[in-house]
């Protein structure tokens, strides 16, 4: 089944505000994620939150797989000290599952978040998916 998540920063704050730093961010996401067992298909974002499509395998769950990526990797960003300030995601996220003839249109859509995001917010965004997926 794979999922489409959504997580921001902690009051979506601009801590990966560099193109080098998301890349190392994604990179690490992406690395401890096989580590764990965890099948991320696509990660990438912009400065104030991440996007990643999973394929949960049997006996996981979104809200496990989620905490363990939001919790080393904002332990592993402070760790490191790759912002001036304390990391930290913030507690929600958007979990979607995609369909298999839908998965290579969100594969494009997660591949392209710095360009989309010179065109439209984290808050559009989110207030796109929201309303696209009928959440009141």
């Amino acid at each position: 089944m794979y999922i489409h998540l959504v997580f921001s920063t902690k009051n979506r704050v601009p801590y990966l505000n560099t193109f080098d730093l998301r890349i190392k961010v994604w990179k690490h996401i992406k690395e401890n994620a096989s580590e764990k067992g965890i099948f991320l298909d696509m990660v990438n974002g912009y400065s104030d939150h991440c996007h990643c499509l999973i394929s949960l395998g049997s006996g996981q769950n979104v809200e496990k797989v989620v905490q363990l990526l939001k919790g080393e990797s904002s332990f592993w960003i402070n760790k490191n000290q790759l912002t001036t300030d304390k990391f930290s995601w913030q507690d929600e996220y958007f979990a979607v599952s995609v369909s298999e003839s839908k998965v290579e249109a969100v594969r494009e859509y997660i591949r392209n978040q710095e360009k989309h995001h010179q065109r439209k917010s984290f808050t559009e965004e989110y207030q796109e998916f929201l309303e696209k997926n009928n959440f009141k």
